[in-house]
């Protein structure tokens, strides 16, 4: 919201003119703009009212290698193994809803996308005290086994893979996108839910692919669309990897991400880890055919092959039988593509991204064997500014009114 309505808030859901369901909808009580800082108190009420989910098992799988967390060893251990001039990780404290943090590292940039993730949940919810540390780095870092001595440490990253330890979060990409869905100007979550293309029938019925050079499988892709135009349309948007291949492959023009699903299939294609494209192709009404990787996101394990997308082989060898079956499949693949759609609306869904966070930062806490600190070289990361805007919180109103 941008302004907040204190009493009252009416939403009428329109079809052709005429109210859909049990459209006016009036919402009692106070609805906050997005930097009133008035946080519910009671976390139970909170994650009720956006219906979080019972479990998420990707994070119970997460925090199965850390049953216990000893902050001391990882005070010792994260600055030494991840903190030199090549890192990316910050620290953060949460103390009484307070944030605070440093940075180890040169590369740690885009700690701008983990501050607001976590200002704006401190707004809305009271979070438990913790203390941790962030990769912003594309790779997950703790590869070491359960097993093994030392023992892992719980390391949060936006990037999971089969031979690694970290803990998932929604990547920074999915994250500000829901943040700035209603003020922004470039793709999100939202607008890519309304920008899907011609209908089904009428889709051109080719793979499509557009990207940089970041694996090279892509470049595979490239090749294999010069070889067999009538089943794949790929191409090289910018090079840099294999800087070498440019005369070879070519190099094709930017296209606005809308205009990919005027296709009908969608080849998704790790980068240098998963690629971050895969949740907005999954929102659109295309089938999306998708590599087979040891990269994945928070979601992916609630995705199944053959119900949600079309599975492909690591070195692309089945691609284009796939896209033949596809074509002679024209129903089966619409439904596929369908229930892909469906369920990443249900997964990305605002309240599910920020239901998922603070689940993953209360199951941390609940671990954590000792009490959490504001550490030398800490700073707080401030909330913003929101005296443009009136915000009184429905709970000091309250007060007021008993006094």
């Amino acid at each position: 919201m941008h302004e907040t309505v204190h009493e009252g808030l009416r939403i009428e859901i329109l079809y052709g003119g005429e109210h859909v369901a049990q459209s006016p909808y009036t919402l009692k009580g106070p609805v906050y703009h997005e930097y009133c800082d008035c946080p519910e108190e009671d976390p139970h009420v909170w994650q009720k009212t956006l219906s979080c989910p019972a479990k998420e098992p990707q994070i119970e799988q997460d925090f199965s290698s850390f049953p216990s967390i000893n902050l001391q060893q990882m005070l010792k251990e994260v600055p030494k193994r991840f903190g030199d001039e090549r890192g990316a990780v910050v620290h953060y404290t949460v103390l009484n809803n307070h944030i605070y943090r440093r940075s180890l590292g040169k590369y740690t940039d885009f700690k701008m996308f983990s501050d607001e993730i976590l200002l704006s949940l401190a707004r809305k919810v009271a979070l438990p005290d913790l203390e941790f540390y962030i990769n912003l780095g594309d790779w997950p870092l703790e590869h070491r086994r359960v097993n093994d001595t030392p023992s892992p440490i719980p390391i949060i990253s936006w990037c999971g893979s089969l031979d690694s330890r970290d803990i998932i979060l929604p990547t920074y990409d999915v994250t500000h996108s829901t943040l700035e869905a209603m003020r922004g100007v470039t793709n999100d979550l939202l607008s890519v839910q309304g920008n899907t293309g011609p209908s089904w029938i009428n889709k051109t019925e080719k793979a499509f692919f557009r990207g940089r050079d970041s694996r090279e499988e892509r470049l595979q892709l490239v090749q294999l669309s010069k070889e067999n135009p009538q089943l794949l349309d790929a191409g090289i948007t910018g090079y840099f990897f294999f800087q070498e291949k440019e005369k070879e492959l070519g190099k094709a023009k930017l296209m606005g991400f809308f205009d990919f699903f005027k296709y009908k299939y969608q080849v998704n294609v790790d980068g240098t880890v998963a690629a971050y494209r895969y949740p907005y192709l999954m929102l659109g009404d295309s089938l999306v055919l998708k590599q087979e990787s040891p990269y994945y996101e928070h979601f992916y394990g609630a995705l199944k092959p053959w119900k949600h997308y079309i599975p492909i082989k690591r070195n692309l060898s089945d691609l284009l039988e796939k896209v033949k079956w596809a074509k002679e499949n024209d129903e089966e693949a619409k439904k596929i593509a369908k229930e892909g759609q469906l369920a990443a609306r249900d997964l990305l869904q605002p309240p599910r991204l920020y239901c998922y966070y603070y689940r993953v930062l209360q199951k941390y806490a609940e671990r954590q064997a000792s009490k959490p600190t504001v550490r030398d070289g800490m700073e707080p990361v401030p909330q913003p500014d929101d005296s443009g805007s009136i915000c009184r919180c429905h709970r000091k109103l309250l007060e007021r009114e008993e006094l």
